[in-house]
């Protein structure tokens, strides 16, 4: 096809492409995709400009010197010809360039350090002599003045400058180690990807401290944790007494689930430097991780006294704060995060969850701060809006998996049978490709790896490696499995990598991001009249959104223990923090209802006392005695469930439900009293019960909840009788019955992936 005739759309979207690969450091496809351009339109300025860099020196220079005679104006094409001239040892030819882009303007801190260094080589033409250097030849330091220029640079701030001379000193001094430990320094701080430049660094200067640990930082942006690890403990076998190397030791300890480690690195690292507020912040994260909640928010607190502007310390403050069940405080420590840095996705996805903790939230206000968080990662983003997935409506479709949960959690109990069922029932029409965006894996990991036809662990990939990622991956449809809860990735989705996003299973509202095209819900828990609450367009499941995995524990279901104890027993075993303070009156007014009745509360934050003495408290303010509180801490699965032996009527919390807490209820014959609400989030237990056959057990509202609690708690024959045949009739409803979602989710994914089809050109109903 003639240059002339061929489109420009097209030409830039290859262009764009290419740059990808360049950027990536896929260097063999990004000539190739060059080359490619340039047998279409040999004078492509881009393509000539980008391909001489990628070759460097000699083979680079016809394709640079095109680029510039084909586009003068750009001052990046002067600079980079008279770079490889100096590279190639053409000092006078380089001057000669360089002083002609400054006569035409280009007068730049650039230029200028690029003329100096052109007279300096044009006076001494044997500085480029690389005798010296030869493979046998030992390292030798980089002159002082060079190293101090880097050093000085570095601590002004001015990065890319630094880049600029780094690669210039690598030219001529290709061994020397300083160099490439300046060029990784400066490629790490503009956030690009400096691992080749950092292994450089370290292969040729061993025995250095600082290059070891900034690899172990690269290693770590990249997602290898193991390799990082051993990075930080060179670094700290050399020097022990480097504080931040200790602090990043204490990071990736944290990554890999090891808050004991990294609360023994962080207050080794303070130990070391007192006043380190980083060290200090991230000390309380991992303190709220081993669940001292009070020694968490200490930390994070005497990091804000040392740095009260310090944003990631405000968020990690609030999210302690949540978990002690001190939700103003923590909405102000968010809000307080996101003055200081108003770019702070964390922070505004960290608020939008809280808000789901609070009664009486407006819809519309919870609907502006969704909008608010994807603007905000919509303007961070470099969306795609092109992709390469053939519009065939019904060939086999890649499905793409982003979560931080695939394990011992919720999700992964939620997805498992379900992709078990696909594997078997679906092959040849979807392959399931799982990203899992956290270190951290168990038996279930392994289950769920088993049932998927790819698995990626991407946990520390930028988004922009890991969208180009899914897009290498031919992913067809790519679907968020965490919303805004932790280890979510929804910053990705804003750069749509994939021709249809959905969101599902693991929030219950809108996330916000534009580029998200759907919810997947089921009638009870997003009905018609409620689809103004979702910037996505909602993909109802015909029965229910959520299919249990049965637990892999042995833990028979035990008579009803009010038979024996002679007092009905309430239970909640959700996160204490959906305990706010309307729920606190509501199940007062319960046990006053039900004389003598105890309410058992089993979860995580019970095991501090200052929690336990605060529960106390809330309840003696509607008159509920200690005696009648059972307050006990969380437990491993097995011990969790075999503690519903205890409860008679499993208590819902309102607006924020149990969605596997309340199905593992059921499944351990507890039956759960629930309040229907006005939003997805507040409907998950009116599905459940729906779908489980108990209907009975939905109260519209709190006078309606009281009474059936008191009247389900009256007739302790019926109560039996439902326990006894309980986890059969769930075990036999559409929350468990996986083949049957199976079809149904399978169904759905068609559905949304022939909508697309049908909107590209050429094809037609």
């Amino acid at each position: 096809m003639a240059a002339a005739t061929f489109p420009t759309v097209l030409l830039a979207a290859a262009l764009q492409q290419a740059a990808e690969h360049h950027q990536a450091g896929r260097l063999p496809e990004a000539e190739q995709l060059y080359r490619a351009l340039l047998q279409v339109r040999p004078d492509y300025p881009d393509a000539n400009h980008n391909l001489g860099v990628l070759l460097g020196q000699a083979a680079g220079l016809p394709y640079l010197k095109t680029a510039l005679e084909g586009d003068p104006t750009q001052g990046q094409y002067w600079l980079s010809y008279a770079e490889a001239l100096l590279a190639c040892g053409q000092a006078g030819e380089a001057l000669i360039v360089i002083e002609t882009a400054m006569q035409c303007g280009l007068d730049t801190p650039a230029a200028q350090r690029l003329r100096q260094a052109a007279i300096a080589l044009t006076d001494n033409p044997g500085a480029l002599d690389r005798s010296a250097f030869s493979e046998g030849a030992p390292p030798a330091d980089l002159p002082q003045a060079e190293r101090e220029q880097l050093v000085a640079l570095f601590n002004a701030g001015r990065h890319a400058e630094m880049e600029s001379l780094a690669r210039l000193l690598i030219e001529r001094h290709p061994r020397f180690g300083f160099a490439w430990k300046g060029l990784g320094a400066a490629l790490q701080m503009q956030g690009k990807d400096a691992l080749a430049a950092l292994q450089k660094a370290t292969e040729l200067l061993p025995d250095d401290d600082d290059a070891h640990n900034n690899l172990g930082n690269a290693l770590r942006d990249r997602g290898q944790l193991e390799a990082a690890l051993a990075s930080y403990t060179k670094a700290l076998e050399m020097e022990p007494g480097f504080a931040e190397a200790h602090y990043n030791l204490g990071n990736v300890l944290q990554d890999l689930g090891r808050p004991d480690g990294a609360v023994a690195s962080y207050r080794r690292a303070l130990e070391l430097k007192p006043d380190f507020a980083a060290a200090h912040g991230n000390l309380g994260v991992a303190l709220k991780d081993c669940g001292l909640l009070d020694d968490a928010a200490a930390s994070c607190r005497r990091a804000l006294e040392i740095k009260p502007d310090f944003a990631d310390a405000h968020n990690n403050l609030g999210n302690v704060l949540k978990d002690l069940g001190q939700l103003d405080g923590a909405l102000a420590s968010y809000r307080r995060a996101l003055e200081c840095d108003p770019g702070y996705t964390k922070a505004l996805g960290n608020l939008l969850f809280i808000h789901n903790y609070l009664a009486d939230q407006p819809v519309v206000m919870l609907l502006a701060e969704a909008r608010r968080f994807g603007e905000l990662v919509a303007r961070q983003a470099h969306p795609y809006t092109v992709w390469c997935n053939v519009p065939a409506p019904e060939r086999c479709l890649r499905v793409g998996l982003v979560s931080g949960d695939l394990r011992n959690h919720p999700v992964g109990y939620f997805l498992e049978s379900l992709l078990a069922a696909l594997a078997s029932h679906a092959s040849g029409r979807l392959e399931m490709i799982a990203y899992s965006n956290h270190a951290r894996s168990d038996a279930l990991t392994e289950r769920l790896k088993a049932s998927c036809h790819g698995w990626h662990s991407v946990a520390g990939l930028s988004d922009a490696s890991l969208a180009q990622q899914i897009r290498d991956d031919g992913i067809d449809i790519l679907i968020d499995l965490a919303g805004h809860t932790a280890y979510n990735r929804l910053p990705l989705f804003a750069w749509k990598p994939a021709p249809v996003q959905a969101s599902w299973l693991g929030y219950f509202a809108t996330t916000g991001v534009a580029a998200m095209d759907y919810f997947i819900a089921d009638p009870w828990t997003a009905p018609e009249a409620e689809e103004s609450h979702f910037i996505e367009k909602i993909q109802r499941l015909p029965q229910t959104y959520l299919c249990f995995s049965p637990p892999d524990v042995d833990v028979p279901v035990a008579p009803l223990p009010a038979l024996a104890e002679r007092h009905i027993t309430f239970g909640c075993f959700n996160h204490l923090t959906k305990m706010n303070d309307a729920v606190v009156a509501l199940w007062a007014r319960v046990l006053l209802a039900v004389p003598g009745s105890h309410l058992f509360l089993k979860t995580r934050q019970l095991g501090e006392a200052t929690v336990r003495h605060s529960v106390v408290a809330r309840f003696a303010a509607h008159g509920i005695a200690a005696e009648r509180l059972i307050l006990e801490s969380a437990a491993p699965r097995a011990e969790l469930l075999a503690a519903y032996r205890r409860v008679d009527i499993a208590l819902d919390p309102f607006p924020y439900p149990g969605g596997a807490t309340s199905i593992e209820a059921l499944w351990m014959g507890a039956p759960v009293l629930t309040l229907a609400g006005e939003r997805f989030l507040s409907h998950i237990g009116a599905s459940i019960m729906h779908n489980a056959g108990l209907p009975a057990w939905i109260a519209a509202d709190a006078d309606d909840y009281i009474a059936r609690a008191a009247s389900h708690a009256g007739d302790l024959q019926r109560l039996a009788t439902l326990r006894n045949g309980l986890r059969q009739q769930v075990l036999a409803s559409p929350l468990f019955d996986a083949p049957r979602f199976a079809r149904h989710f399978e169904i759905a994914l068609r559905e949304m992936w022939r909508n697309w089809c049908y909107r590209q050109p050429g094809q037609s109903l």
